[in-house]
């Protein structure tokens, strides 16, 4: 049995100064990663109370400064910014003359490229996208999720190699997304994640009006075993009252919704039709019986316009 204990990262020479332009949720835990494959993050910027505490927690001893201090003393910079606010961002710090040739720019946003900063890129810098297809808490059980997490990466062909280094010992795996394709990558992990979320806290929502004790137990291995199904079958996946044409027990649906959560009603409408059309479309839902479901889901949908 090999005894050889494993080097302590604070052993190996620092590669890389890193910086941190927008201290949310995202950017300390990237930067925390970074720090155990040896890099040595040196300044951050965050004005909110949370920002800073994050900082504090996940990247304690490292200074807050302004945006173009962090540029000053890094030579990776990480812009985690929200997205709207990047491209000015971008063009505020090329104006400036904080961008140094040869530094490192990367950005986390699913949905841009590296388009976004040629404001940048014309000052000399190296341009890498860099997002993490993963929630975050702003926690330091972010950096431990980020073990096998896939990130979206999108890079020039001379950098490819040094995005695909940075996002693994993040301990990343990259995927390559072209930069006109980057909207609808960033949109497909919407659908996927964020209305997750929506749908997760209104079905808990009603199993608590329904008088369920605790719904997250009731949810977690139904959602779970969901989860597990439709990630390694897709469509074939879908059970439910909609894929088995229940168009009775659909209109119930309906009447309690309205009765106890009319807000919800959209949402049940619109994911049953598209359920409904993606049963039909692979053969799990009989045309005959899709006919009174799709009546029902059409009065439904004219019932909320009133």
């Amino acid at each position: 049995m090999n005894t050889t204990p494993s080097p302590d990262p604070q052993d190996r020479p620092a590669r890389l100064t890193v910086g941190v332009v927008g201290a949310g949720r995202v950017g300390p835990a990237l930067a925390a990663s970074l720090q155990l494959a040896g890099h040595r993050p040196v300044a951050a910027s965050g004005v909110s109370d949370a920002s800073r505490r994050r900082a504090a927690a996940l990247l304690p001893d490292v200074p807050l400064v302004t945006p173009a201090e962090v540029l000053e003393r890094a030579e990776l910079v990480l812009l985690t910014v929200p997205d709207d606010a990047l491209p000015g961002l971008v063009s505020g710090l090329a104006e400036t003359g904080a961008v140094r040739p040869g530094q490192l720019l990367a950005h986390t946003s699913g949905r841009f490229g590296t388009r976004v900063l040629d404001p940048a890129l014309r000052a000399g810098a190296l341009p890498l996208a860099l997002h993490p297809a993963m929630t975050f808490t702003g926690t330091p059980v972010d950096v431990q999720r980020l073990a096998g997490c896939s990130f979206g990466v999108t890079a020039p062909e001379e950098l490819r190699l040094a995005a695909e280094a940075l996002v693994i010992e993040m301990g990343g795996e990259p995927e390559w997304i072209d930069e006109e394709k980057r909207p609808l990558y960033h949109a497909a992990l919407a659908l996927g994640a964020n209305h997750l979320v929506t749908l997760v806290a209104q079905s808990m929502e009603l199993l608590r009006t329904a008088g369920v004790g605790a719904p997250d137990r009731m949810l977690g291995p139904l959602l779970g075993a969901a989860l597990d199904n439709a990630l390694r079958s897709g469509d074939a996946a879908l059970t439910g009252p909609v894929a088995r044409g229940d168009a009775g027990t659909v209109a119930a649906h309906v009447e309690q919704l309205r009765a106890h959560a009319p807000a919800a009603v959209a949402g049940y409408l619109a994911m049953a039709r598209a359920t409904a059309d993606r049963a039909l479309a692979n053969g799990l839902l009989e045309p005959s019986a899709a006919e009174d479901l799709l009546g029902v889901l059409a009065e439904g949908t004219e019932g909320n316009a009133r």
